[in-house]
Parts: structure tokens; sequence; C-alpha cells
């Protein structure tokens, strides 16, 4: 799994029959503080995700089982992130270091 931020959406009017009817969301992989960490990655969204969002992201076979049955998915939106924390190993403390604009 990967973290990621939803920066846009995409409208195909023709696609897979098996995409009818799913939300295909823009995102990009970012790092636990929230940085930038990738390239655009295109997603079937599984779990009502928004715009600015910090997400769950899955690829290959663990989005296609997400996306459904014999879906043509390659990434795929599983969760919707709240918060992320991480050990500080200088004073053993947990830090928050991104939290969910929502």
């Amino acid at each position: 799994m990967l973290l990621a931020r939803v920066v846009g959406t995409v409208v195909a009017t023709r696609k897979d029959e098996r995409l009818q009817g799913r939300k295909l969301l823009v995102c990009r992989p970012v790092s636990p503080d929230g940085a930038v960490d990738g390239g655009y990655v295109v997603a079937v969204d599984t779990v009502g995700a928004g715009v600015q969002e910090t997400v769950l992201l899955v690829s290959g076979s663990s989005a296609r089982m997400a996306g459904g049955k014999d879906s043509p998915v390659d990434s795929a939106v599983v969760g919707i992130v709240d918060e992320v924390r991480t050990e500080n190993e200088a004073d053993d403390k947990h830090a928050v270091v991104a939290k969910s604009k929502h």
C-alpha cells in the first residue's frame, strides 16, 4: 500500500464496460509527512474519496481484488486516511505528521 493524495478526477465517457459507474481519481503518492513522493496515478475509487484527501492506494492484484472480479484495474483507492503517525526515534514518542483536512 501507498499513501497518496487525490489531486483530481478523470472523466472517460467510453471505457471498458467493467468500469461503468466507477469513479476514477488522479492521485499522487506522498511521504508520511505529506510531501509529494512520485508521479501521477489514475486509480478506481472504492471508498468515496474526494479531492485533497489523503488515501491508501493499492496496485496490481490487490487493486483488481478491490475493483471487483476480473476488473481491468491496476490501482485502487481502498481507504481514506484520517491521520499518519510516525515514531520519533530520538525520544521514543509518536508524532502526528499528517492529519486529514476533513
